[in-house]
């Protein structure tokens, strides 16, 4: 642990001009105490730790002293690609590498370039989870990103459904965060299939590893799978008639992809400008959900059930209204 500390402590010193007691303190989570035998023991040790006393001193490395304990592990390298998601890293347990990595990195750079790590993060910051949700991290994340890096085979209960669990063995490829959601792709048998990390019941990481098919590139996969998931979802079909306005607001209430190509294919607008699609659904009810947030920009036609569902929501929405207008609770003083 101390080991560990006096390593960091030079990284940091290598990396800035000066830092006083409190600063390494703080980096190092540590009292300004133990800053002081710290030094001490790196000069006993050869390290030229100096200190400047007075208001504005400091500690700082003297005669161009450079360590060569800037090697980066495996695991600090992969994470630090990984570096601009600060709450993935976290998730998956890979904080702490991400960390030692960019120190390390910080420490070899030129002093003209050490800004280079603060000057990107003003600018870019990638932001993954959805509006309006609280993202939760899957607890069995963190083991199944463990055998990800490792290349481990995993033994696993998923939740099919409500009350189904099935046991797989898989070779765990790579790890997508998606909206918040983080899923698996891994190799079952001979197939390459998606699995949501919460539905997990149960991992346990072997001691077998996996040899990687080299011709399985994660970001392809993913988006073809995607893609291909997105449209099996979509099982059933509803007729609606849009106005321009609830054309314009479709792709925004639904699946993007199949509302802008049930657009593409619709007929021409009647006289009054309304044009009428058949738009594929995952459900009824999902589409009672995500459509009547359009109101009367749009008109179910098609399946009767689900028109006349509309129907009475519209019906109870008008009554709501009129009794606020009678009763004067929907006025304004």
């Amino acid at each position: 642990m101390r080991a560990a500390r006096l390593i960091k402590m030079v990284l940091l010193l290598q990396s800035r001009p000066s830092m006083t007691a409190a600063e390494l303190a703080r980096e190092l989570e540590v009292s300004e105490r133990t800053i002081t035998r710290d030094a001490q023991a790196l000069s006993e040790a050869g390290v030229p730790v100096y200190a400047d006393r007075g208001r504005t001193g400091g500690y700082r490395l003297i005669g161009g002293y450079r360590t060569r304990l800037t090697g980066l592990a495996r695991s600090e390298a992969e994470a630090l690609f990984l570096s601009g998601l600060p709450g993935a890293l976290r998730e998956m347990g890979l904080d702490d590498a991400a960390s030692a990595a960019r120190l390390k990195v910080s420490a070899a750079l030129l002093p003209s370039l050490r800004d280079a790590s603060d000057t990107a993060a003003q600018r870019f910051h990638l932001d993954a989870p959805g509006w309006y949700q609280e993202p939760k991290t899957p607890k069995l994340l963190p083991t199944i990103a463990e055998a990800v890096w490792d290349d481990r085979m995993i033994t696993g209960r998923y939740r099919r459904g409500h009350d189904r669990e099935v046991e797989r063995e898989l070779a765990p490829y790579g790890l997508v965060l998606k909206a918040g959601v983080w899923y698996l792709c891994a190799r079952s048998g001979g197939d390459f299939r998606v699995y949501r990390i919460d539905r997990f019941a149960s991992v346990v990481v072997s001691d077998e590893r996996f040899v990687r098919d080299e011709s399985f590139v994660l970001p392809e996969f993913w988006e073809e799978r995607a893609a291909d998931f997105a449209r099996s979802i979509l099982r059933s079909e509803v007729v609606v008639r849009l106005s321009e306005a609830g054309a314009r607001q479709l792709p925004y209430a639904v699946d993007r992809a199949a509302a802008t190509e049930a657009l593409a294919v619709a007929g021409p607008p009647d006289e009054l400008g309304r044009i009428t699609v058949t738009l594929p659904v995952e459900s009824y009810d999902v589409a009672f959900g995500q459509l009547f947030s359009l109101g009367p920009e749009l008109e179910v036609m098609e399946p009767p059930d689900l028109r006349e569902r509309f129907a009475e929501a519209a019906a109870r929405t008008a009554r709501l209204y009129d009794q606020e207008a009678t009763t004067g609770r929907g006025a304004r003083g």
